[in-house]
């Protein structure tokens, strides 16, 4: 990640885009304990996809391999409590470099990881749910996430939550001038609003199925008040303030299979101590409270 002149903080794009097909049209091919998915638990974005693969029961075929919370020296890190299981590496660059040498660029999480290729298949995680929901079907015994009729509306809904909510609490961490700041918590909120009006209506983004709309969309909000709303200067509201949101947060993390994938510890350890420009202390809050309960 980088900053314009504007003080605008801009995401660098994901670098490995292949896909695992299963009709063949890839080297890539579905099959079981071939893959290794590579994540954070603090990170929203892996989050979207281990979501995925335990709702959709994939983590029979599929390995994970999770990071230490906090990014160091070396960016994300294994260790002998969260080894790689699949390659045995020290940290996830090293992981990279084995897809590429001469990899030099900002690592991140999720990583679709192919055995037999020895190499990186995709980390861009909205890619990786999509494969999970639609080339991995023989191994599939979970409920279907992304439905064929659904998915041009699934795929509107991940666009228009993914400028101003899901990259905009970065947008305003990250931001280095007030004027980036300023416009960027502006969207946050305002599109926040408009979806508590959405799902004042309705039960999920795309109507009364659950899907991946709803993981994306998940995945920031039940971060926002630990830490988007302090440590990301995201205060005008906070989630709970939004009846709407608040139910649907909950009426979600309900879902058997979601909380044991939110891992509260390793988010705030995460973001308040790994981003030393904003948190030069690296104290990380032993609050809020939140309960989920329904």
């Amino acid at each position: 990640m980088w900053n314009n002149e504007q003080g605008e903080f801009v995401r660098y794009k994901s670098g490995f885009r292949d896909w695992v097909k299963a009709d063949g049209s890839t080297q890539f091919v579905p099959e079981a304990n071939r893959y290794h998915l590579y994540i954070s638990l603090a990170c929203p974005w892996a989050h979207r996809t281990l979501l995925t693969l335990q709702l959709r029961k994939l983590d029979r075929v599929i390995g994970v391999s999770a990071v230490e919370p906090v990014w160091n020296a070396n960016g994300w890190y294994f260790s002998d409590a969260l080894p790689d299981h699949e390659n045995g590496q020290p940290d996830l660059v090293s992981v990279y470099r084995l897809a590429d040498p001469k990899f030099n660029g900002e690592e991140s999480t999720p990583v679709l990881w192919d055995s037999k290729h020895k190499t990186i298949v995709n980390n861009e995680s909205r890619e990786i749910m999509r494969m999970m929901n639609t080339e991995f079907g023989e191994f599939v015994t979970g409920p279907e996430l992304a439905p064929k009729n659904l998915q041009p509306e699934i795929d509107r809904v991940i666009d228009l939550l993914y400028q101003p909510i899901n990259n905009g609490v970065y947008r305003a961490g990250f931001a280095t001038q007030q004027a980036a700041y300023e416009r960027a918590v502006r969207e946050v909120f305002s599109a926040l609003d408009e979806w508590e009006q959405v799902l004042s209506k309705q039960i999920y983004l795309c109507g009364d199925q659950f899907t991946e709309a709803d993981i994306s969309f998940f995945t920031t909000l039940i971060r926002f008040d630990p830490v988007y709303y302090g440590h990301f200067k995201c205060n005008w509201r906070r989630i709970v303030d939004y009846p709407a949101l608040w139910r649907y947060i909950r009426r979600i993390y309900h879902i058997p299979g979601v909380a044991e994938t939110c891992n509260f510890e390793h988010i705030k350890k995460h973001y308040y101590g790994s981003h030393s420009e904003i948190n030069p202390t690296g104290i990380v809050p032993t609050g809020p409270v939140m309960d989920y309960s329904l």
